[in-house]
């Protein structure tokens, strides 16, 4: 187990009493792997800190606090300077990882150091009683294509999928080389500029398992502000020098989409591959898929 890079948790809460207990046990609830785990409480005023205290005494729960704090975002910032893996990601409050997947991570980044960053291909939905309600696949991602919108939902142009923050993580070298801090400057889309500080040096791998998932409930603040989130999202990303599609752009690839963009293109063979991403409208992408007992990279395709 030693020989696996070490994983840096941090989950920001307030007032999450209702499912901060879910949310740690899918952290501690896994083994095989070096972990470490922060919890930054923001005081709050419910059953928050006796459920932090039920995991007190689990050597992996290195640091954690309940004071005021200046939001989410301070409260990860505030995390992550308590940690020292090679592998970072924040999980909040009322989201979840699978079982086995902080191992599927260990063992992916140890395997293939040219992997930066990570996420899935399989996007998770929870509901308020910890239930499963939707798994999406979506495929893999490409540089060229963020740049272009595809995965910044809810605007004019065509976008597919938006990176599901609960199932990402990334090298802490990516973490440092793009300043190592979460942008506290914005309210609800903090994660989503992160991406774009990494897309300028690296393009984003994917495993095709699902890793974690996000919890829909009313009370949720990014449901309750998505609004908000797509207009922060939005800036972010033109202030990159996003080039998002024109309309005729964006209706080809929507309609590809709906009719035949759920599903992995891996079988296609290298010849049809090389055709359909010199047709402009796909992009190439690789997955990480188990194969013949181990985590293989494979060409796959995405539109």
């Amino acid at each position: 187990m030693t020989d696996k890079p070490l994983i840096s948790i941090v989950t920001p809460s307030f007032n999450q009493g209702r499912f901060l207990r879910s949310t740690i046990h899918s952290v501690l609830g896994q083994h095989g792997f070096p972990l470490e785990y922060v919890i930054i409480d923001g005081g709050s005023q419910d059953n928050s800190i006796s459920i932090i205290e039920e995991f007190a005494a689990d050597p992996r729960l290195i640091y954690w606090t309940s004071e005021k704090d200046s939001g989410q975002y301070d409260a990860i910032n505030k995390g992550f300077a308590h940690t020292n893996g090679e592998i970072m990601a924040w999980l909040n409050s009322d989201d979840m990882y699978l079982p086995g997947a902080l191992k599927i991570v260990a063992n992916i980044f140890d395997r293939f150091q040219q992997i930066d960053w990570l996420t899935t291909t399989q996007h998770i939905h929870y509901n308020d009683m910890d239930e499963i309600v939707l798994c999406r696949y979506i495929g893999g991602y490409n540089q060229r294509a963020f740049w272009r919108g595809s995965h910044l939902l809810g605007q004019d142009w065509f976008a597919k999928t938006i990176i599901q923050q609960e199932s990402t993580f990334w090298r802490r070298s990516l973490w440092e080389r793009v300043g190592g801090f979460v942008n506290t400057s914005y309210e609800l889309a903090a994660d989503f500029e992160l991406w774009t500080r990494f897309y300028r040096h690296t393009d984003l791998y994917a495993v095709d398992v699902p890793l974690g998932g996000i919890r829909k409930h009313h009370l949720q603040k990014t449901a309750r502000g998505m609004d908000q989130y797509l207009l922060e999202a939005r800036a972010v990303f033109m202030n990159a020098g996003g080039k998002p599609y024109g309309r005729l752009q964006s209706a080809l690839r929507k309609s590809l989409w709906y009719a035949a963009g759920y599903r992995s293109y891996q079988k296609l063979s290298p010849t049809l591959g090389c055709f359909l991403v010199k047709s402009g409208l796909f992009y190439p992408t690789q997955v990480c898929v188990w194969q013949d007992g181990q985590w293989r990279l494979t060409n796959d395709y995405t539109i």
